[in-house]
């Protein structure tokens, strides 16, 4: 009928409004620079142990950005898989799109978000491969058929279906039987060493605390700023 309403544009913007209205005021503590720790990786560790307590979903979970020959912007989930005095360490297959893009710049960064906790942190860092060794033993604590998946997969590269892959397991599978599953020398680990940290604390009115750590310019330490909202 002439003049009548499109249902699809209809659908749009009630969308459209109703993120527009979806608002949450973060009525939480604040973060001030007396509140942390001097070392970030100290204060990393003090907020992710509160998110486990918290029951954070995936607390080890973090989004790893990095960029594309072409210049673009690539960014994906990961789990974590170690945090010490180093910095972050995550494992995945070094023919993946991520690991030719970490190789090529050796840049990236970090974004961790404990959403019940209205907090995020955010990480820049440099990248290197972690020594085979430590790829050996964590290779050897996954679960069986993780290991067999890990040489399964042809990691970001284009694939005919799902069933391709799920014959190509079986045949991995198969292939190994009862015998140990070694790692393969294309799958390994990351060591992503940190070069600056932003933690945020969501507050009311949108006033949220962010204190960001750089290199201190006069000693092996670390000079915490506070930004503005």
């Amino acid at each position: 009928m002439s003049g009548s309403p499109d249902p699809a544009e209809h659908r749009a913007e009630h969308t459209v409004e109703h993120l527009a209205g979806h608002r949450f005021d973060y009525e939480t503590a604040g973060l001030d620079v007396a509140d942390v720790d001097a070392d970030p990786m100290v204060q990393w560790r003090r907020w992710f142990d509160e998110a486990v307590e918290a029951g954070c979903t995936e607390p080890n979970a973090f989004v790893l950005s990095t960029v594309d020959a072409d210049g673009w912007p690539q960014s994906r989930y990961l789990l974590l898989r170690g945090a010490d005095e180093r910095g972050f360490t995550c494992f995945t297959n070094y023919e993946s799109a991520k690991s030719h893009e970490l190789t090529a710049t050796g840049r990236a960064s970090m974004l961790f978000t404990w959403l019940q906790l209205h907090r995020q942190v955010r990480v820049t860092v440099v990248a290197e491969r972690v020594p085979e060794a430590e790829s050996d033993d964590y290779f050897a604590s996954r679960p069986r058929m993780s290991q067999v998946g890990a040489w399964a997969s042809p990691q970001s590269q284009p694939i005919p279906d799902r069933a391709w892959l799920e014959d190509r397991v079986q045949q991995m599978a198969d292939t190994f039987g009862d015998g140990d599953v070694l790692r393969p020398a294309f799958w390994g680990g990351w060591l992503l060493r940190p070069m600056a940290f932003e933690f945020w604390q969501g507050r009311p009115s949108r006033l949220h605390d962010r204190l960001r750590y750089t290199p201190a310019a006069d000693s092996d330490g670390w000079q915490i700023d506070r930004l503005s909202p």
